[in-house]
């Protein structure tokens, strides 16, 4: 059970989780133990199965600046590959592996390693007033935590060329713009938008959501031919599951389905 002063909050709504990062003071900026609960976390909600999905966000005015600056100026910090594999790539791993779908509900700026956590999720919706950067560069630093992977992806190369090298904030509009994120609503809206649309998929398949987000996750490793393959097979499973049956009948009937994950 968290309590409003750690600095990762978790809840359940019904089958929703929400992780709340909860540093607002410094805009939400990761440090180590930050990192080691918000792991943790990840890793309780995907075992619990009675989470069909999840919300990542931020209290306050900020989604997350990444990796807290001051940390990395006391003396004996861990060097930066160190740290990126013991503890920022675990939390991408883990994002990417768990098999309820995740939204990230972009609430302010997020900002370099933060950015690569929205980008990790399957889905992301902003607030208007949000945005995304990637000033690795101003550091003199790389993007890191998966942004040079996910972020081609999610936009096209050559726009996270352009938002990896030179690294202009881009807006909430503009982020819809380019495809990064699928929703901007206002800021006061968001919490419930987010909550709505994570109600809409914790209502669906659990396996179909699952293998969907797997699909999905490999697309761009797979060539036509191995797609089609790997969608029959998957097909397969979900159509031997007593909620194919219950949706099959639903639809029949003319009723909203009741998956039960089985």
């Amino acid at each position: 059970m968290t309590t409003s002063t750690d600095p990762i909050l978790v809840g359940a709504e019904g089958a929703v989780a929400t992780i709340t990062l909860n540093r607002p003071a410094a805009l939400n900026a990761l440090t180590i133990p930050m990192k080691e609960d918000l792991l943790a976390a990840l890793l309780a909600v995907g075992a619990d199965r009675a989470i069909r999905a999840v919300i990542l966000t931020g209290a306050g005015r900020a989604f997350c600046a990444g990796q807290d600056l001051r940390e990395r100026l006391e003396p004996g910090a861990t060097p930066l590959q160190d740290e990126l594999t013991l503890r920022f790539n675990p939390i991408v791993r883990a994002l990417r592996a768990l098999s309820q779908p995740v939204i990230a509900a972009v609430n302010g700026v997020a900002a370099g390693a933060g950015a690569s956590l929205a980008f990790a999720c399957d889905l992301r919706i902003a607030a208007e007033g949000a945005s995304f950067v990637l000033a690795f560069g101003r550091i003199g630093l790389v993007p890191d935590s998966g942004a040079t992977w996910t972020l081609p992806r999610l936009v096209g190369a050559a726009r996270a060329a352009e938002m990896e090298l030179i690294g202009d904030p881009v807006s909430a509009e503009e982020a819809l713009l380019i495809g990064l994120v699928s929703r901007v609503v206002p800021a006061d809206a968001l919490a419930s938008e987010a909550a709505s649309m994570a109600g809409r998929l914790a209502a669906g398949a659990p396996l179909a959501m699952t293998l969907t987000k797997r699909a999905l996750a490999a697309a761009f490793e797979r060539d036509l031919e191995t797609a089609l393959v790997s969608e029959a097979v998957s097909q397969g499973l979900a159509g031997s599951t007593r909620d194919h049956a219950e949706g099959l009948a639903a639809f029949i009937e003319k009723r909203p389905p009741e998956f039960r994950g089985e």
